[in-house]
């Protein structure tokens, strides 16, 4: 009985460990306005580059411009999902052509508004987000696979 109770409790204290580290990654800031979403980054980017007023202003229309075409875009390939349609080849160049384009204009105004060394800090910034991304992705990837 003692052996039965002690491993009713295990089992119970060990559903609770795991149920409280699932995390919900659903809705993560899916709440937020883009103009919520922009501050926030603005925020975190004068903590991590010591922005100025001036530079603030000048990054948050851009930054609110790079999250609304990222929902627009995620909204299009959401619709695309679930009619079932895949995107042609030309489709995806043009998406590929398109993205890399807005990378290359954001870079060069947050160049124009960034002293250098900030934009050198915000390079190596960009860098390590793309790193992990990448990370999460080939782990992903990798699952998928075996």
């Amino acid at each position: 009985m003692k052996k039965l109770a002690s491993i009713l409790v295990l089992v119970f204290v060990f559903t609770l460990t795991t149920n409280a580290q699932k995390r919900d990654r659903k809705g993560r800031g899916e709440n937020l306005s883009v103009e919520q979403k922009a501050t926030l980054a603005v925020k975190k980017m004068t903590l991590a580059l010591d922005l100025t007023e001036s530079q603030q202003n000048q990054m948050k229309p851009l930054i609110a411009n790079q999250i609304s075409d990222k929902m627009a875009t995620k909204d299009k390939m959401m619709a695309m999902k679930e009619s079932g349609k895949r995107p042609t080849d030309d489709e995806k160049f043009a998406f590929a052509n398109n993205n890399l384009d807005k990378k290359i204009a954001f870079k060069k105004n947050i160049k124009q508004i960034l002293n250098d060394e900030q934009f050198a800090k915000f390079e190596k910034m960009t860098k390590k987000r793309a790193m992990k991304k990448g990370d999460r992705r080939g782990k992903r990837n990798s699952k998928k696979r075996k």
